[in-house]
């Protein structure tokens, strides 16, 4: 199996996708699930924050810091594009695992949301997130035409 070119890579905001949402979701090890208006609102019972919408500022933070991590680890950012609730990257990082580059950069991302706007909200992100292993520079194009262009286009 060969390795990947690059990772995409997609998280939401605390609280703005949860489990049973009406456009469905994913259940970690278990995939695509159908909306589930009961279990959106025991997930939205748990919560122990209000779900977190980032205005402008902490958005083009966040794509900052998100530059930084991965000039500092040697990676090679080629895209990204933090929303309100959600955020896009496409990254090339030969000597690392997908889970290592998504865990350094939701981390360094919080550390900055947290040190420049809010230190006592404990929840930026939602847990984990999508990835996907990008095999193919023609999979590396679309995923970098879908950050930069898609998220303006309603896709």
């Amino acid at each position: 199996m060969s390795e990947p070119l690059g990772y995409f890579l997609t998280w939401s905001t605390y609280g703005t996708w949860l489990p049973g949402d009406a456009r469905g979701w994913i259940e970690h090890r278990e995939g695509w699930k159908a909306p589930d208006p009961v279990r959106q609102l025991e997930a939205g019972q748990l919560m122990k924050e209000p779900p977190c919408l980032l205005n402008e500022d902490q958005r083009q933070a966040v794509e900052n810091q998100i530059a930084q991590t991965c000039n500092y680890r040697g990676w090679e950012l080629r895209a990204v594009n933090c929303r309100s609730n959600h955020i896009h990257i496409v990254v090339c990082a030969p000597n690392a695992t997908c889970r290592k580059v998504r865990i350094d950069l939701k981390a360094w991302a919080t550390r900055c949301l947290k040190d420049s706007f809010d230190p006592l909200r404990a929840n930026w992100w939602a847990e984990r997130g999508y990835t996907c292993h990008l095999k193919t520079q023609l999979g590396i194009d679309s995923a970098i035409m879908y950050t930069v262009e898609g998220q303006d286009r309603g896709q």
